[in-house]
């Protein structure tokens, strides 16, 4: 007779390999894919009456069905009652950070080791694919080293399932003006970013960063120097002006968090490709920005969700200063004509929510078709991928399908239905 720890052990076997079978029946692999919708944004424009061929992990065909030759031998989808639109590239994320009102920044950093942020990482990728984000530009490890690279790299090898991921590997900060902060001198703890001052050590950092796997380069124009004080510009001109150098002579780029006019400025003026926040930008500093073909990345979703940890109770409290002066500035940022990119700071808030800042960006006076251009198409010419965000020939086939019109209400973006990465189909509903 079988023991029980033999039983046990063959259940556990069983239960593995049902959960192998059953994972694998959910990611479908056709050589040919047809995907018939009611409609389909094709990352500029809306059109009825199309159906989407696939052939592999390329798109082959859009249009009328009838200019399909030979559609018996595809592999036919239809999505009923469904808009089909191009993968979401998320720009601002941070895939090792959980929501602050689990766990508060500073614990993340110092109490929580790369090895359980990584793990925690593998279920933030999957959410996010699922809820049909299918590229992601991450914005620093926040204190966990590369590990962002090698999440990247798990991902890319077919490990795990999530985005293409964008990483910037840990953020680059002026020495002294970023956290955990709060000790002693006598007391050395992790910081969030990697500190560097003078021309010299930052363009050693951009390369180094660079050498270990980081697609782009992310610096902090501006901060806080101590608690409670307000942001202030942070490196010289000439440190960001080599930064961007050191980047941009390596095919790489530049991202600045910036939220105070100064610090906006020397950005911009150092030759960053986005401003991250922008939420003290004025008039003129969006002028500039437009003039040198600098997009923003506003971030609503963050600022909201800080001020609900707070206790302010949305809906039903008149809005905090942050948020009235958040308004303020996207709209002046709207009126400016400069580039809007669709990115959150998930992370902040939680992996898989993405639509939470596309609600706010049509809220704060975004329409609803500028919102979705902004997550893909837009997205996709910001972050030079030349084969993403639009659903036409030649195309790589990121695309996903939403119960719905969400042209004509954003909200249908929380109804993610089906997800196809590179071919891939990771859901149908």
């Amino acid at each position: 007779m079988m023991s029980d720890a033999a039983t046990s052990k063959n259940r556990n076997k069983t239960n593995y390999w049902s959960f192998i079978l059953f994972f694998s029946l959910t990611i479908s692999i056709y050589g040919q894919q047809l995907l018939v919708p009611d409609r389909v944004f094709d990352g500029e424009e809306m059109h009825s009456g199309w159906v989407v061929a696939v052939n592999e992990n390329k798109i082959v065909y859009t249009g009328p069905e009838s200019g399909l030759q030979r559609t018996k031998s595809y592999q036919r989808y239809e999505l009923k009652g469904k808009t089909l639109l191009p993968g979401i590239i998320e720009g601002h994320s941070h895939i090792l950070l959980h929501p602050y009102n689990e766990t508060e920044w500073n614990d993340q950093v110092l109490k929580e080791s790369a090895a359980e942020r990584a793990v925690r990482a593998t279920v933030h990728a999957k959410n996010s694919l699922m809820a049909g984000v299918t590229t992601m530009r991450d914005l620093g490890s926040e204190g966990a080293g590369y590990t962002d690279v090698y999440v990247k790299k798990t991902i890319d090898d077919g490990i795990i399932p999530g985005p293409r991921l964008l990483v910037a590997g840990p953020a680059i900060v002026a020495t002294g003006a970023y956290g955990p902060k709060g000790f002693h001198e006598g007391v050395t703890v992790p910081l969030g970013a990697v500190p560097v001052s003078g021309e010299a050590e930052a363009i050693k950092e951009v390369r180094n960063q660079m050498g270990q796997g980081a697609n782009l380069i992310k610096i902090y124009a501006d901060y806080r120097w101590g608690k409670d004080e307000p942001s202030q510009a942070t490196f010289l001109q000439e440190e960001i002006d080599a930064m961007v150098a050191a980047a941009t002579t390596a095919g790489r780029y530049v991202v600045a968090h910036a939220s105070t006019p100064e610090g906006m400025k020397r950005a911009i003026l150092g030759g960053v490709e986005t401003i991250e926040h922008g939420d003290g930008g004025t008039s003129e500093i969006f002028k500039l920005m437009k003039d040198r073909n600098v997009a923003l990345c506003p971030t609503l979703a963050a600022g909201d969700a800080i001020e609900q940890y707070k206790g302010w109770q949305k809906g039903k409290e008149p809005d905090p200063d942050r948020i009235a002066k958040k308004k303020k500035s996207f709209k002046l940022a709207l009126d400016s004509g400069v580039d809007i990119v669709f990115g959150g700071d998930v992370g902040v808030f939680t992996h898989g929510e993405n639509y939470r800042e596309m609600e706010l960006m049509v809220e704060y006076g975004m329409q609803s078709q500028n919102v979705l251009k902004s997550a893909t198409s837009g997205n996709a010419h910001i972050f030079h991928l030349d084969d993403l965000g639009r659903i036409q020939t030649g195309f790589l086939a990121d695309m996903i399908a939403v119960d719905g019109n969400p042209v004509e209400n954003i909200k249908q973006m929380r109804q993610v239905k089906f997800v196809m990465k590179d071919g891939v189909i990771y859901k149908n509903e």
